[in-house]
């Protein structure tokens, strides 16, 4: 289906470029949307805008707040948006759900491999002591680990993948 090779090509570039370089760009992001919009007017006509349109919005919706709270990069939202473009609401509102688990398993993996990983488990297990015995104990704060950032543009992929073979009926 043109909705999948769209889609598979959207990603696997925009992967690329987040790993290189922790960039989606617009100049990749807006022409995909551009051609999910025709060709879906085209196949379905006025059906088919209203699908893509709602697709485009609430693919948006989902990461406007962290990305308006500092947590989340534009071209992020965007690539979400276009995935919702590409494949309609309710794909990307489920491949939102599996972007979650895949981007906070990252997340836990680049937490635990980083340096400084003893530090950090010991200061977790002070402020849970210190909860439990009614202390509120201060999450010191490191300045590397506040800018720390990762490509979740791979999370948004993956979820985009989990949930076209969700759909495909494929195992793995």
């Amino acid at each position: 289906m043109w909705t999948n090779f769209l889609l598979f090509s959207l990603l696997t570039i925009c992967v690329f470029t987040d790993i290189k370089e922790r960039k989606i760009y617009n100049s990749i992001l807006f022409p995909f949307l551009c051609a999910a919009w025709i060709l879906h007017v085209v196949i379905a006509g006025e059906t088919g805008l209203k699908e893509t349109l709602l697709g485009t919005a609430v693919g948006l919706c989902i990461l406007l707040i962290p990305y308006l709270l500092g947590g989340m990069g534009a071209g992020d939202v965007k690539l979400l948006a276009v995935i919702g473009a590409i494949k309609g609401m309710d794909f990307v509102l489920m491949a939102s759900v599996y972007m979650a688990f895949t981007g906070g398993g990252m997340a836990i993996l680049i937490l635990l491999f980083r340096k400084g990983v003893r530090a950090r488990m010991m200061q977790i297990m002070y402020v849970l002591h210190g909860l439990r015995n009614g202390v509120k104990t201060p999450m010191l704060s490191e300045k590397e680990g506040i800018k720390t950032t990762y490509p979740y543009g791979i999370a948004i992929a993956l979820g985009a993948i989990f949930q076209a073979i969700k759909l495909k009926g494929i195992t793995l």
